[in-house]
């Protein structure tokens, strides 16, 4: 199945804020790829990524960066493709470096941005899988179907008060 959403990230060691992204696009039926792409280490591979991107079908790129967090801004500058940045947790500032880096985007190249860490991986997947199904009926009733479990999980414990 050829990929419709592309995860990228700026060393190995961010897959673990990532995985989460995977995760909800599996769960969906999305197929996706996922590679390391260094913005700074490898910046011709980021940019023939980010050119080839929309010819390869990608609806969606789920950039993942720390620190100075370049990724997701220079995928974006690179494509036509929606890029949705989701900042890395970092050892100096807590991952509010990533998240500045990536939200405050010059005027004429966005990128739309989520939570420091999983939940903003999970929620970038979540944002990626309503693009698709714009144009996908299978997607869109698999995200339906989704939004309808967590639905009905809230519900069936109203009471979150442990058990006498």
């Amino acid at each position: 199945m050829k990929p419709l959403v592309g995860i990228i990230m700026g060393s190995k060691s961010d897959w673990d804020t990532l995985a989460p992204a995977a995760e909800v696009l599996t769960e969906l039926g999305i197929a996706h790829e996922v590679r390391v792409v260094s913005a700074h280490r490898t910046p011709d591979l980021l940019f023939e990524y980010a050119a080839s991107a929309e010819q390869r079908g990608l609806s969606a790129i789920i950039a993942g960066a720390g620190g100075a967090a370049h990724l997701p801004g220079m995928t974006a500058a690179k494509t036509r493709v929606p890029v949705l940045g989701v900042p890395v947790q970092s050892r100096a500032l807590n991952g509010m470096d990533s998240l500045l880096s990536i939200v405050q985007m010059p005027k004429g190249v966005p990128v739309a941005t989520f939570a420091i860490g999983q939940a903003g991986a999970a929620n970038a997947a979540l944002f990626a899988a309503a693009i698709v199904a714009l144009d996908d009926a299978k997607v869109a009733a698999a995200l339906e179907a989704y939004r309808r479990r967590q639905t009905e999980a809230v519900l069936a414990e109203p009471d979150p008060r442990p058990a006498p």
